[in-house]
């Protein structure tokens, strides 16, 4: 039996893999091999069900006033690192404003805030005081930044506050197989995530990825962190092409589509016609969610 082979019948019986299975994984050049096995695993999930989520992003030191005319978001994210805890307050009231009752209002990675707070003891009183201003959820809890993140994300929960998301600020090829564990592992001790994005919000100027790799982590990610429910790729971030190859290899859930359309395509390339015939291409079902991952 190849390790392949052997993998795939852990996966079969439900079985955790191990570390060691993740190595295989990483090291094997059988990405139709892998791919299938994510993908199998994706679908035991979520059938061909496949979220998304618009979202209108606003810098925390340029905070919108309103929505533009027209934007459809199912999210408010604010983006950026807070210069203190006055301008991240006064960014947070801005968004709550624009959102009205109906949007969630989302900001911040998590470092950002420890590092705001003075450290995770304070970390408690800056969340209360965002919760306050109209924030409803961490944006983004990047597993590369903490070796172990689990006391600020306990923080940020007790302060009322949603931790939802796990993401990588950058990653070396050789950190792949410890960051998806790392991000089990931290789900495995406080739970509640939702999603976990595999790909690195920044790429690395000497090592870049492939499109092979990047693949590669997606599978790796869906096999590997089988206690988070979703895997999510950014849209923008890794452009349409690599999203839809991403949703047929473990992926199931798509950040990052535009709130507001650009106005230039017409009606056929519309936002959400892009993103829904993208899905749909891939023989799956688009489903649009809000940033609190409620169906719309």
């Amino acid at each position: 039996m190849s390790v392949l082979e052997a993998v795939a019948a852990r996966v079969a019986r439900r079985e955790p893999l191990s570390a060691a299975d993740g190595a295989a994984i990483l090291a094997t050049n059988d990405i139709i091999e892998i791919g299938a096995l994510a993908d199998g695993a994706r679908r035991e999930r979520h059938d061909a069900r496949t979220t998304f989520v618009r979202v209108f992003e606003t810098h925390v030191d340029a905070p919108a006033a309103a929505l533009p005319s027209g934007a459809g978001p199912g999210e408010i994210r604010i983006v950026g690192a807070p210069r203190d805890v006055d301008s991240a307050v006064a960014a947070v009231r801005a968004a709550a404003r624009a959102a009205g009752d109906r949007v969630p209002v989302t900001g911040f990675a998590l470092d950002h805030l420890v590092i705001l707070a003075g450290g995770a003891s304070g970390l408690g009183d800056l969340c209360a005081r965002l919760r306050g201003a109209g924030l409803r959820a961490v944006a983004d809890v990047p597993v590369d930044a903490f070796e172990d993140a689990a006391e600020a994300v306990e923080a940020v929960r007790h302060a009322g506050l949603s931790a939802l998301r796990l993401t990588v600020h950058a990653l070396e090829p050789a950190d792949r197989l410890a960051i998806v564990g790392r991000a089990r592992a931290l789900q495995g001790r406080v739970g509640g995530f939702r999603a976990f994005a595999p790909l690195p919000r920044t790429m690395s100027v000497t090592v870049p990825t492939t499109g092979y790799d990047d693949v590669k982590l997606v599978g790796l990610a869906r096999l590997l962190a089988d206690n988070i429910d979703s895997i999510q790729v950014d849209w923008p971030l890794y452009g349409p092409k690599l999203a839809q190859v991403a949703l047929t290899v473990g992926a199931d859930d798509v950040d990052g589509i535009a709130a507001v359309e650009p106005g230039t395509l017409g009606r056929r390339r519309s936002v959400i016609e892009e993103i829904t015939g993208n899905i749909r291409a891939a023989a799956l079902e688009p489903v649009e969610r809000d940033g609190l991952f409620g169906i719309r």
